[in-house]
C-alpha cells in the first residue's frame, strides 16, 4: 500500500500493516515508512479488515447526531412556517366598512408577488495595470496618468506548494500551483480590480521569470483572457513606457513553459536528493541543479591548490644601453632600455635552477649585443562593451567592493525609480538581467550629442559602436544597461542617491559613455637584440641568445579620458604600457649595462571570487542572468562555500556533499549537463522544442539514480569542530554545528543537555577597554565588523580588523588601515605592515593574499 510519509515528504510503500477504525467507525490502516521507518496512516480498507470486528457505535454517533439534527431542524422550520401563517392576515379579499359601519362591496387586491433579481451585468471601466513592485508601480503609475490603475503583485503571486514534491511525474510532470498565504490578500485584491477592468495590462518584467509572473497573475486572479494584454519595457521612462503600451501582446506560453520548465526540474533535484542528504549526511543539507555545481567548481578549484607542486624556474632581465658604460658621451645622450632573454639557441628559455641560470650569466657577460629587428606600429584599444549582468557584478565586486546580492539590489532600485525633486519618481537604467551588449539607436544618438558637447567632436567616432554578445544565448534580452538619459550626469543627480546608489549609477553612466567614444591609440615598438659570445655573431652558432623589449606609449586617449575597465584580481598587468624605448636601426650594437637574474616559484591558480566564479558559470554557459546573484549567496547560506578575504574557500560539509553527489549523481551534477540544459530551456522559449519531452528525458536516468543511491549511499557523519571550552551546565565540551541560520556553539551531550550560544569567531586579542575578548560579528546585512565579547556591558567595536601586534609607540591596539598599512587607535600613527614584527601566521597569510589580489 502506498502513502505519503511526512518525513521523507513524498509517497512510500508503507509496511507493517495494521487494520483499524477510527472513532466515527471509518476502516484505516497504520504501518511505517520502508525507507524511514517513520509511523504512516492511509484511510481505506484491506482484506485484514474482515477479520476485525467492526466498532459498534452509539446513538450519540455523528450518523445519528446528523439523522436527528436534520429531523429536528425540519420539524422546527415546519412550526416557524406555521406559525408565521397563522399570523398574517388574508389579502385575497377584504370587506371595507363606510363612515356609518355598513358594509362595502367586497374588492379584490392584485396580489403581490415577489420575484428573484437577476444578477446584473458587471460594467467594465478603466485600465488596470500590474507590476511586480511597489516602486516600479508608483513610476509607471505617474507616466500613465488618471485613466489607469497600477496594483504590485510584489513578486510571484503562485508556487508549488513547499509541503510536498508537488509535481505529477506520471501525468506528463503537470504542476501543482498554490497562492501562498501571505499572498492571498493581494491576488483578491487583484481579482477584484480585474472583475471591474475594462482592460488589463500585465507589465511585469520582460525576461522568462516575468513571463511567467503574468501567467500566473492571469491564472490565480481568474482574470478574462480576451482582455489581457501584456507589455513590456526596458527601461523606466515616459517614452518606453507609452511605446510598450501602443503595442501590446498576448503572453508568450513558450516562454512560461520555460520557466515552468526550470522550476519543475529544480524542485525534481532538490526534492529529491535533498532528502538522501538529510539521512545520509545532516539534517537540512540540500542540493540544487545549478547550486551544486557551482560547489563543485570551488570544491574542485581547492583540490588543484592543494595538490600543486610549485617548481621554480628562473629569468634573466639586461640592461642595455646605446652607448658603452665607459663612454664619455659629449651630449650625454646614451639610451638605457630593459630587453628579457626569452630564446636560446631558438629555443623558448626554461631555467630550472639557479646553477643552470648562472651558466647562461657568465655567457651573457661576454657575448656582444647587436640589434636584429625593430617594429613600429600602432594599437588601437576598442572601450569595453556597455555592461550585461555579469559584467556588472564582476566590476562591481572589483572596483566597489560590492558582492553580487548587493549590485542586484542597487540596480533594482535604480531601474525602477527614485523620487527627485522635478521629476518626480523616474528610472534610471534600463533593465538589469540581461546578457545582451545591444544598445537602442536612440539611446546611441543621444550619447553622441552628449560626447560632441561634453568632449568634443575629436572623441566621437564616425559610426556608432556595434558590439557583439559573447553568450550564444542571449535572446531574451533587448538591451545592455545603460543609464536611461546620459544627460543625467552623477554629479548632477547625486544628492537624490545614497553613497552606494550613487556609485553604481556612476559606474554604470561611465561605462555606457566610454563605450561610444572613440578607440584609444597606442604607438608600440618592438625592439629584438641578438646575443653571442662569438663576435661575428654567427647566424646558426650554438651560443646565440635573443631577448626582447617592448614598449607602449599613449598617444590619444579617447574613451580612456572618462574610463577604464578594472583587471581582473588575478590578470596579469600590461607591463609594457608607458615604457619609452629608444630610436634604434637594425643592426645597430648596444652595450649591456647589468643582468637581472630573478628567481620564481610556480604558482597554484588562485580561488575564486564571486566575480571571477560568475564570470565561469558565464563561460560554461552555467545559469542565466537572474540566477548569477541566488546561486553565489544560497552556497554560502548552505554553509558549503565560506567567504574570506573576498576569496571562496569550500567548507567541510560542502566537500562531503560534493563528493557524494558526483559520484552518485555523476550525470547531473556536472558542467556539461547543467550548461546543455540551460540550451534546452532557451530552445523551449523559443518554441523550437516542447518541455514535457525535456524533462521526460532528464528524469527517466534520473530517477534510476535516486533509487540505485537510496539503497547504496553510505551515511557520512561532519565532523564537529570543538571550542576548546566546557559547557557550563554539564561539564561536557562545546562544539561549534551548522544550523538553518549558520554556525552555533552547542553542548555535545546533545540532547540531555540542550545548552546552545552564538559561536564567536575570536581573534585572540584583548579589548582596549575591559580587557575582554575582541570578536568577529556581522550585521543584519551580513557586513564583518569586531567587538567586544563582553557586549552589551562593553559596546567597543571597530570596521576595521585590529592585528595580533601593539603599537611600537605607545603599546595600544593596531587595526588593518589598508592593504598595506596599520593605524594605532590611541595616537592613530601608521605602520607599514610588512615591516611590524611578530604578527601571527593568520595575518601574515590574510596580508600577502590581499597584496596578491591588489
Amino acid at each position: 500500500m502506498i502513502a505519503y510519509c511526512f518525513k521523507c515528504k513524498e509517497k512510500r510503500e508503507m509496511k507493517e500493516l495494521q487494520p483499524v477504525y477510527t472513532t466515527k467507525g471509518t476502516a484505516g490502516v497504520n504501518g511505517t515508512c520502508e525507507l524511514c521507518g517513520c509511523k504512516m496512516f492511509k484511510m481505506g480498507r484491506i482484506p485484514e479488515h474482515d477479520q476485525l470486528p467492526a466498532p459498534i457505535l452509539p446513538p450519540s454517533s455523528t450518523a445519528e447526531k446528523g439523522k436527528e439534527s436534520k429531523k429536528s431542524t425540519s420539524k422546527k422550520e415546519d412550526e416557524k412556517l406555521l406559525v408565521k401563517a397563522k399570523s398574517v392576515k388574508p389579502t385575497s379579499s377584504k370587506r371595507k366598512t363606510t363612515k356609518t359601519g355598513k358594509p362595502s362591496k367586497i374588492t379584490k387586491e392584485p396580489q403581490k408577488t415577489k420575484t428573484a433579481k437577476e444578477p446584473q451585468p458587471i460594467k467594465h471601466r478603466g485600465k488596470l495595470v500590474i507590476v511586480e513592485s511597489p516602486a516600479k508601480a508608483r513610476t509607471v503609475g505617474k507616466f500613465l496618468g488618471s485613466g489607469y490603475i497600477v496594483r504590485a503583485s510584489v513578486g510571484h503571486v503562485r508556487d508549488l506548494l513547499r509541503s510536498q514534491l508537488s509535481v505529477d511525474v506520471e501525468n506528463n510532470f503537470t504542476p501543482k500551483y498554490r497562492i501562498p498565504n501571505e499572498k492571498r490578500d493581494i491576488v483578491k485584491e487583484v481579482k477584484k480590480a480585474a472583475e471591474h477592468a475594462q482592460e488589463i495590462y500585465l507589465a511585469t518584467d520582460p525576461d522568462r521569470e516575468g513571463e511567467a509572473i503574468a501567467w500566473h497573475l492571469l491564472e490565480a486572479a481568474e482574470m478574462d483572457v480576451s482582455r489581457i494584454k501584456r507589455v513590456v519595457f526596458h527601461e523606466i521612462t515616459k517614452q518606453a513606457v507609452a511605446d510598450a503600451f501602443a503595442h501590446p501582446r498576448e503572453i508568450d506560453m513558450q516562454r512560461v513553459n520555460a520557466q515552468q520548465a526550470r522550476r519543475i526540474l529544480d524542485r525534481l533535484v532538490g526534492y529529491k536528493i535533498s532528502p538522501l542528504l538529510w539521512r545520509k549526511v545532516r539534517s537540512r543539507t540540500s542540493a540544487g541543479r545549478v547550486q551544486s555545481v557551482s560547489v563543485r567548481l570551488v570544491v574542485e578549484r581547492e583540490r588543484e591548490i592543494e595538490e600543486f607542486n610549485s617548481e621554480e624556474y628562473w629569468s634573466i632581465e639586461a640592461l642595455l644601453a646605446t652607448l658603452p658604460p665607459k663612454a664619455n658621451s659629449k651630449n650625454g645622450d646614451s639610451k638605457q632600455f630593459r630587453a628579457s632573454l626569452n630564446r636560446i639557441n631558438g629555443e623558448k628559455v626554461d631555467l630550472k635552477n639557479q646553477t643552470e641560470t648562472q651558466v647562461i650569466l657568465n655567457e651573457l657577460e661576454k657575448s656582444t649585443y647587436m640589434v636584429e629587428d625593430v617594429k613600429k606600429s600602432e594599437r588601437r584599444r576598442r572601450p569595453a562593451a556597455p555592461f550585461t549582468t555579469s559584467t556588472l557584478q564582476q566590476e562591481a565586486s572589483r572596483r566597489l567592493g560590492f558582492n553580487t546580492r548587493k549590485t542586484m539590489q542597487l540596480a533594482q532600485q535604480l531601474y525602477e525609480g527614485l523620487e527627485f525633486a522635478k521629476e518626480g519618481n523616474v528610472g534610471l537604467i534600463t533593465y538589469m538581467r540581461t546578457d545582451s551588449t545591444i544598445v537602442a539607436q536612440q539611446a546611441q544618438e543621444e550619447a553622441r550629442q552628449f560626447i560632441s558637447q561634453r568632449y568634443g567632436e575629436q572623441l566621437l567616432p564616425e559610426k556608432p559602436p556595434i558590439y557583439k554578445t559573447k553568450s550564444k544565448s542571449a535572446q531574451e534580452a533587448h538591451e545592455a544597461i545603460r543609464p536611461t538619459s546620459v544627460f543625467r550626469e552623477p554629479d548632477k543627480i547625486k544628492k537624490f542617491l545614497n553613497r552606494d546608489q550613487a556609485r553604481l549609477y556612476n559606474l554604470i553612466w561611465q561605462r555606457f559613455v566610454a563605450s561610444q567614444m572613440e578607440n584609444a591609440l597606442y604607438d608600440t615598438m618592438s625592439i629584438v637584440v641578438k646575443a653571442s659570445v662569438c663576435e661575428t655573431l654567427p647566424e646558426n652558432g650554438n651560443l646565440v641568445y635573443r631577448l626582447q623589449a617592448s614598449g607602449s606609449q599613449l598617444r590619444f586617449k579617447g574613451f580612456l579620458t572618462l574610463y577604464e575597465e578594472t583587471l581582473d584580481e588575478d590578470a596579469s598587468p600590461d607591463t609594457s604600457e608607458g615604457i619609452i624605448l629608444p630610436d634604434l636601426n637594425i643592426g645597430q650594437q648596444v652595450y649591456l649595462g647589468q643582468l637581472f637574474p630573478e628567481q620564481h616559484f610556480t604558482q597554484p591558480p588562485p580561488r575564486y571570487t564571486e566575480a571571477t566564479l560568475v564570470k565561469t558559470l558565464e563561460e560554461y554557459g552555467i545559469g542565466r542572468p537572474s540566477t548569477y546573484a541566488p546561486i553565489i549567496s544560497t552556497i554560502q547560506q548552505r554553509g558549503y562555500v565560506e567567504l574570506f578575504e573576498k576569496r571562496l574557500y569550500p567548507t567541510e560539509l560542502g566537500g562531503i556533499v560534493n563528493e557524494l553527489l558526483v559520484k552518485y549523481f555523476p550525470d547531473i551534477i556536472n558542467v556539461q549537463f547543467t550548461a546543455q540544459m540551460e540550451n534546452e530551456l532557451d530552445r523551449i522559449a523559443n518554441g523550437e522544442i516542447e518541455w514535457v519531452p525535456v524533462l521526460n528525458e532528464f528524469y527517466t536516468p534520473f530517477a534510476k539514480d535516486v533509487a540505485y543511491a537510496e539503497t547504496n549511499m553510505p551515511a557520512v557523519s561532519v565532523s564537529e569542530e570543538p571550542t576548546g571550552e566546557k559547557c557550563d551546565k554539564c561539564g561536557h565540551p562545546i562544539v561549534i554545528k551548522m544550523g538553518r541560520f549558520g554556525k552555533f556553539e552547542a553542548c555535545s551531550n546533545f540532547p540531555t543537555c540542550r545548552n546552545v550560544k552564538p559561536h564567536l569567531v575570536k581573534l585572540g586579542m584583548a579589548c582596549p577597554n575591559d580587557k575582554g575578548e575582541i570578536v568577529e560579528r556581522r550585521t543584519k546585512k551580513g557586513r564583518v565588523f569586531y567587538g567586544c565579547a563582553n557586549y552589551p556591558e562593553c559596546n567597543w567595536s571597530s570596521w576595521k580588523k585590529p592585528l595580533s601586534v601593539l603599537c611600537p609607540s605607545c603599546g595600544n591596539l593596531l587595526v588593518q588601515k589598508s592593504r598595506t598599512w596599520a593605524q594605532c587607535i590611541h595616537c592613530e600613527e601608521q605602520f607599514e605592515i610588512k615591516k611590524l614584527v611578530g604578527l601571527s601566521a593568520e595575518d601574515e597569510k590574510s596580508t600577502e593574499e590581499q597584496l596578491a589580489m591588489a
